[in-house]
């Protein structure tokens, strides 16, 4: 049930972003991947474990930083990071060991990451067809 109702909410947070206009903001999916990353941050916050809150912190802080690479450089390298937290989520348990991540969390997270990160691939790839399209089409007199 958590693969679906992570799949569903990152599938209405795109659409909703997209309606409304935030995702024509540059910044929108690189903070949402910082986000996304501090979220094992703060489950090691609330159990109180000092190594899983310093792993988790690291691993936030390259994502953190690949978030920005990618605000700087091109939003494919965003859209490259949420699948790969999403893939992440699956290994998780076998790299830190934090206790009060929520026993649904993974399946969630790797569902939702990984369908905001195509949903961000597809918009990329739309906008450079049309840019490319509309660049090469010649008006007729």
């Amino acid at each position: 049930m958590e693969y679906l109702i992570g799949g569903l909410l990152a599938a209405a947070t795109a659409l909703f972003a997209g309606s409304l206009g935030f995702a024509r903001d540059r910044s929108f999916f690189p903070t949402i991947l910082i986000v996304i990353a501090t979220y094992y941050v703060l489950f090691a916050a609330m159990g109180g474990s000092g190594p899983a809150l310093w792993a988790e912190s690291a691993i936030a802080l390259g994502f953190a930083a690949v978030a920005v690479l990618g605000f700087r450089a091109g939003l494919g390298w965003v859209a490259a990071a949420l699948a790969g937290h999403g893939v992440f989520d699956v290994f998780h348990h076998h790299l830190v060991d934090n206790p009060t991540v929520p026993a649904w969390w993974p399946g969630f997270c790797l569902s939702f990451d990984l369908v905001l990160g195509l949903a961000l691939a597809i918009r990329l790839v739309s906008e450079r067809r049309r840019r490319t399209c509309g660049l090469n089409q010649q008006k007729i007199p």
